[in-house]
């Protein structure tokens, strides 16, 4: 595990927090491990499920095009990077 950490905070109903306390005791592991254990079976399942890598190409082509408007709206206001050192020298 990186150094760097984010904190998460997490709400349980109690019967769900003393199966996770047990679970943790009975694997003798501490409840954060068998936490961050779980989430990462939950992403590894869902970074291979078909739907989710439609949904992810698509996503990925709207961060596409709206990179590209912002460009192009920069470039509309500012020019190019090379014309503008051109002004400015």
């Amino acid at each position: 595990m990186s150094k760097e950490v984010k904190t998460l905070a997490l709400r349980l109903e109690p019967a769900r927090h003393a199966r996770l306390v047990m679970l943790a005791r009975l694997t003798e592991t501490t409840v954060a491990d068998l936490i961050r254990a779980a989430i990462d079976t939950q992403l590894t399942a869902l970074a291979a499920d078909p739907d989710v890598a439609a949904k992810a190409e698509a996503a990925s082509a709207a961060i596409q095009a709206d990179a590209a408007e912002q460009q192009a709206a920069l470039q509309e206001l500012f020019g190019s990077p090379k014309s503008r050192r051109t002004r400015q020298g």
